[in-house]
């Protein structure tokens, strides 16, 4: 096949390329107009309500939501916390589950596997799950946003099928020179599963950091809210009095949608920065860890 492209390659590129550039400005636009709103007068934003850069800026909506008496920080921190420590914990535990189901001599690697994946598609209900958690007195609990959760059934099967997929003469080999299961998990397959790793760990990032409905369920304590239920609140509050329920400490309240927008930047922002160093790993991770059942 020679490099010479015919018509109907060029044809076909010029449309490609066409439809992804539109992709792109659908994808950025809605970005860029959240930004832009966030710090735009609200006269201004009267005037032009499709503008995305503002003529002059306006920081009243980030100073109102920063303010030192707002319970957006204690949200954010919680959802901070919540994040690394969650996720932390939940690759390490999808770890070491998927490590011993990987392996076809372990006896009880099919019937573990098939309970795991029953929970996949069926589930207690809210109500048999809320009482559980009350029993364990998780209610107004930090770790009910980490324990009910603690492995990912789809997460952990992803691992489990690149655990197994790596050749057993490297188990074999190092095991002749002395080296028990620890020290070949740690070694060896932790090392070759760099993608996988990456992958499991971006979605649950991504879990810990947008999930508010367990917030609503099981925390009466508003300076233990998620950063997205707070949010969630303030993008419900239709007027100025209904964002005064936040508290601060500023002496003018912003408008809603100001309050409103600079929220969504500063919820969505860490996470946007978050998948650029994973995103070379994740298609990578997906295709391997789904190629083997």
């Amino acid at each position: 096949m020679n490099g010479t492209m015919t018509k109907g390659d060029r044809i076909f590129n010029i449309i490609n390329n066409m439809v992804m550039v539109l992709l792109c400005i659908a994808m950025i636009y809605p970005v860029l107009f959240v930004v832009g709103r966030s710090v735009t007068p609200e006269i201004e934003r009267a005037l032009h309500p499709l503008r995305l850069i503002p003529s002059t800026l306006d920081w009243s909506g980030y100073s109102f939501i920063l303010s030192s008496g707002s319970n957006i920080v204690n949200s954010y921190m919680t959802t901070i916390a919540r994040t690394v420590i969650g996720t932390s914990l939940n690759v390490v535990f999808t770890m070491l589950l998927a490590y011993p189901l990987s392996k076809r001599y372990y006896p009880l690697r099919k019937p573990m596997t098939a309970m795991i994946v029953f929970t996949m598609w069926f589930s207690g209900g809210l109500i048999p799950s809320f009482l559980l958690n009350k029993s364990l007195g998780l209610l107004n609990n930090f770790w009910v946003y980490i324990l009910p959760g603690l492995v990912n059934p789809f997460n952990m099967i992803v691992l489990r099928n690149f655990f197994s997929q790596v050749p057993d003469s490297l188990e074999e080999s190092a095991k002749l020179d002395g080296a028990n299961d620890l020290r070949v998990f740690f070694s060896i397959y932790l090392p070759l599963s760099t993608a996988s790793l990456a992958t499991i760990t971006l979605f649950y990032a991504v879990y810990h950091w947008n999930m508010w409905f367990d917030s609503m369920l099981y925390m009466n304590k508003k300076e233990m809210w998620t950063m997205q239920y707070t949010l969630r609140q303030l993008i419900d509050s239709a007027t100025v009095t209904d964002i005064t329920v936040v508290g601060s400490s500023m002496d003018f309240i912003p408008p809603a949608e100001t309050v409103r927008m600079a929220t969504i930047v500063i919820a969505t922002v860490p996470i946007l920065c978050v998948y650029p160093f994973l995103q070379k790993y994740f298609v990578k991770g997906m295709l391997v860890g789904s190629v083997k059942g």
